[in-house]
Order: structure tokens, then C-alpha cells, then sequence
């Protein structure tokens, strides 16, 4: 079996990692909580379009809503976002700062829709019950890792990573058996050994046999401070078809083929100032790239109840993924000490790589769309995702997999993780060709209320702000919008047996940009 890098820390974080290497729950959700997207003016309506049809939106929420297509249209969607982060630190003592971090991104989306209207292929008054449809192929952006956070505060002695490194999970001593000094000879797998690699902790044996664990002396207070970025997004390839039964019913589906790209770095570290002892600061330093492909596909309706009044709904099965962790750690300490001796230890975990496999949970969706006449139009829907579906998977038929247990992580999600709903509502004006629109979407916890990572830690939907303009002739559209998101993420860099490990609150705002441009024929 290959090494998986196990117990750097449990994770206990929501919406970011710890210092772990097992591919965890952290993971699953991460891949689960998915963002609307489309073009600018899908994300204009707060990414409510369920039920409006007539819209590139629903290659990815409602393929039904193709039907609706009475001509062909080519588009394409840039757009540039800026991720911001401010760390908090919450049970920490003395000081706390609270810092920010930025991380900018720019993406590209776009695709095509080839409408089949059987009165545009000439069947002019054909009383045909299917009146055709419209076939859709584009690529658009499902979620955005991209953020940045930093933190700064001070601890105790008992609550530093120097009472982790004395909570060793693994044997002191022995040969082959990935204890703490077998680590030394044949390679660092986990912080344990990385503290022991890097002076910062030593193994001493008693008269009797019996082996103690010591850490380096410090004295006055501790200061933790840590930089956390990350970047990637996953994206969506769909392939979809959308019909017209007597246009009243729309019948759609697709398919979606999934990338993901992820990459985190990390830089934590930790000081005291007192010049008498030898022990100077620490910088731990991870960095994490993931990158993987996957498949779901989905089914809608759309029925037109009265002329003004439509109803939607779809369903998306879960997407099973393939991914491929690329990791590594470094661990220094630093020390004042008189030369010639070295007053810096540096142990590494070196590169490594794991193959596994994820299966997001089932999504479904409903939804309204009310048209007022030529002036606009108002829709809302309503998302369950059963996020305690999620399941984490080995992947032994990869050279870089292994049959490793699961279990007990997919025990983690299902005690941990919950039902969510996830509500967007928008409208648009219509001002001659010049189009106003506004929307807002809530997405739910995906917490246990029961679970230990929502209890006091409030705030843990996100919520959506959005705004568009556009502009519409018979053979060209322009539109602009803007998503204005926020939402808190605590973490936590490693964790203690008495669970009073540093916790942060992570602040995060996203602002992002897009432009659509296209042509319909």
C-alpha cells in the first residue's frame, strides 16, 4: 500500500484545510458546494433561471429551458473576480490583528445554442405535437477556489503546536514502523516527524526503557501568524438538448464533463521573545495542487401553466470524480545559538502524489417565473443538495492509488454534514432594447446543526448580491453583471485532545466581473 500522509492534523475547518494530507472531508466538500454561472445574464438574476427558459444558464441548471429557444445564438463570457480573505483570531490571548489577503483571477466562458424551431425549418404551419428544440454545447465556470487569508494572534504554551508535536500520533522509537526516529532514516510522512527532523523535539530513553518525547524551552508569549492561499476553480463542459411538446411542456437533458483545478499554499508560523532561550520561531509550509476530471448528468421540466406563468424543475445526479493530489511539507526551526552550530533545522516531506476518487452529492431543483408582459420578468428557485451524501473513494486501478479505508471519513460526512437548501431569486426591466436586472441567492449551511463545526460559529450561508445591464437587437445582446459574494469560514491549523487549538474566523468577500457578448441567428 502507498503512504498517504496521515495525521499532520485532524482537520477542523470549514471551507479550508488544515494541516492534513489525508484526503478528507474537507475535500468532498469542497467539490460539493458548487456556484451558479453562465453568462451575464444568468448571473445578473442571482443565477435564478430554473423555470425562465431562453436562457445559456440552462445548459447547467435546466435543460429543458432550451426549448424555449426560438433562434440560434453564439456567445462568449470573460470575466475577472477578486477573492479577499480577513483572518480573525477567536480564542487566542493577548492581541489579536486582523489581516487581509487578496487573490485575483480571470476565467472565460462561452458556448453555442442551434435551435431546431420546426416553423424556422420551413414546416410553416405544421400542427406537429413537437414543435422542436434547441441543441446547446459551452463550458462555464461551477466554482471558484480562488481567496486569500492571513491571521495574526497570540496563544499559550498549551495551546501551541508545540502541544500538538507533544500529542505524537505516531511510535517514538522502532524501525519500519514510521515512528518518529524511523522517520529520520527513511523519510518524513508526518508532523511528528517533521518536529523531530527539525530540532524542534527530541526522544530521550529512561533507565527502565521507556521513551519521553521533549520539545525545545520557551518562555513568554507565543506568537502564530499564517498565509493562506488558494487558486483553481472547477469548470463544466455540457452537451445539451431541450424540446418543445405543443409549447406548453419542455422536456431537456445533458450531460456535463467536469475539470478541476486546486492548488493551496500555506506558511504558518511561530515565535516568542525571550532572548534567553535558545528557540527562535518556526515556518511550517505546505503546498497542495489537485487536479482531476469527472461526469454528472441532469433532466428537467418546464411547464407553461398560463401564458405569464411558468414552472420549472431539474435533477442532477451525483458527479464522480477522479482526482490527483500533488503535496508536499517543510518544517523549519530556527534557533539563536553560537557557530558553529547550525541555527537552522529544515526536515521535508519531499513531493508525493495520491490518486482517489469523490462522489458529489444528488442536487434538485424548482422553480417560478412570472413574465409581465414586454417589461420584464420575475423567478425564483429553491436547490436541495444532500451534502451528508458526499463519498470519499481509493483508487487502486491508478499507479498513484491504493485501496486505503475510507470509512471513517465517510463516517466524518454523514455525522458532520447536513441538508441544505439554497434559495436565488432575480428580475429583469425592460426598457426598450437596454435591459436592468437584480438578484440575490442564499446558499444553506451544509453543517449538521448537531455537528461540532456549526455550534457557535455563526453565519455560515452564503450569500449572493448581484447586478446587470443589458443591451438586445434582433441580432446582437451585450451584457454586463456584477456578483458582489460573503460568507465565514472558521479554521484551524492543527488540532489538541482537548480541542483548545487556535480557532479563526476567515472573512471572505468575492467581487466578480463579467461581460457577455453575442449574436443570434
Amino acid at each position: 500500500m502507498k503512504k498517504r500522509i496521515l495525521w499532520l492534523s485532524l482537520p477542523l475547518a470549514l471551507g479550508q484545510a488544515s494541516y492534513s494530507y489525508a484526503q478528507d472531508a474537507t475535500d468532498a466538500l469542497r467539490y460539493s458546494q458548487l456556484q451558479f454561472g453562465g453568462s451575464a445574464r444568468t448571473l445578473g438574476i442571482g443565477g435564478a433561471n430554473v423555470a425562465l427558459g431562453a436562457d445559456y444558464g440552462n445548459v447547467s441548471s435546466n435543460p429543458a429551458g432550451l426549448g424555449l429557444y426560438q433562434k440560434s445564438e453564439i456567445q462568449i463570457t470573460p470575466g475577472f473576480g477578486v477573492g479577499q480573505g480577513e483572518g480573525i483570531p477567536l480564542n487566542g490571548t493577548g492581541s489579536a490583528g486582523a489581516l487581509s489577503q487578496t487573490a485575483n483571477n480571470f476565467n472565460i466562458s462561452g458556448g453555442a445554442v442551434f435551435s431546431s424551431r420546426r416553423s424556422r425549418l420551413g414546416y410553416g404551419n405544421d400542427d406537429s405535437a413537437w414543435k422542436g428544440g434547441a441543441f446547446a454545447i459551452g463550458f462555464t465556470r461551477v466554482a471558484d477556489f480562488n481567496m486569500g487569508s492571513n491571521y495574526l494572534g497570540t496563544v499559550n504554551d498549551r495551546s501551541s503546536i508545540f502541544q500538538r508535536l507533544r500529542e505524537y500520533r505516531v511510535p517514538l522509537t522502532g524501525t519500519n514502523n514510521g515512528s518518529i526516529e524511523d522517520q529520520y532514516t527513511n523519510g518524513y510522512t508526518n508532523l511528528d516527524g517533521l518536529g523531530y527532523g527539525a530540532l524542534l523535539t527530541d526522544v530521550r530513553t529512561g533507565r527502565r526503557g521507556q521513551d519521553t518525547l521533549l520539545t525545545q524551552i520557551r518562555n513568554g508569549a507565543i506568537t502564530q501568524g499564517e498565509r493562506i492561499k488558494t487558486t483553481g476553480s472547477m469548470s463544466q463542459f455540457d452537451l445539451a438538448y431541450g424540446g418543445s411538446y405543443r409549447d406548453k411542456l419542455y422536456i431537456g437533458l445533458g450531460l456535463g464533463i467536469v475539470t478541476s483545478n486546486y492548488h493551496t499554499q500555506r506558511s504558518f508560523t511561530e515565535s516568542e521573545g525571550d532572548q534567553n532561550t535558545r528557540f527562535n520561531n518556526l515556518l511550517l509550509s505546505d503546498d497542495v495542487q489537485t487536479s482531476g476530471t469527472g461526469f454528472n448528468a441532469r433532466l428537467g421540466l418546464i411547464y407553461r401553466v398560463v401564458d405569464a406563468v411558468r414552472i420549472g424543475a431539474s435533477v442532477q445526479t451525483p458527479t464522480w470524480m477522479r482526482l490527483t493530489d500533488t503535496y508536499s511539507t517543510t518544517l523549519t526551526g530556527n534557533y539563536d545559538v553560537v557557530a558553529p552550530n547550525p541555527s537552522q533545522y529544515v526536515a521535508s516531506t519531499g513531493t508525493n502524489q495520491y490518486a482517489y476518487t469523490i462522489t458529489t452529492p444528488f442536487r434538485a431543483n424548482g422553480g417560478v417565473a412570472v413574465t409581465i408582459g414586454k417589461f420584464g420578468f420575475l423567478t425564483g428557485d429553491i436547490e436541495y443538495v444532500g451534502y451528508q451524501q458526499a463519498r470519499l473513494d481509493s483508487n487502486p486501478n491508478n499507479t498513484l492509488g491504493d485501496n486505503a479505508d475510507f470509512s471513517s471519513d465517510n463516517a466524518y460526512i454523514k455525522q458532520n454534514y447536513a441538508k441544505a437548501v439554497n434559495l436565488r431569486f432575480g428580475g429583469e426591466a425592460r426598457l426598450d432594447i437596454f435591459r436592468v436586472r437584480l438578484g440575490y441567492a442564499n446558499y444553506g449551511s451544509p453543517y449538521s446543526s448537531s455537528s461540532v463545526l456549526s455550534q457557535n460559529r455563526p453565519n455560515l450561508a452564503q450569500n449572493y448580491y448581484t447586478a446587470g445591464l443589458g443591451l438586445r437587437t434582433s441580432s446582437f445582446f451585450l451584457d454586463v453583471a456584477g456578483v458582489y459574494t460573503r460568507y465565514n469560514t472558521y479554521y484551524s491549523p492543527y488540532t489538541l485532545a482537548d480541542a483548545s487549538q487556535p480557532v479563526v474566523q476567515l472573512k471572505n468577500d468575492r467581487y466578480t466581473t463579467t461581460l457577455t457578448a453575442g449574436f443570434t441567428f
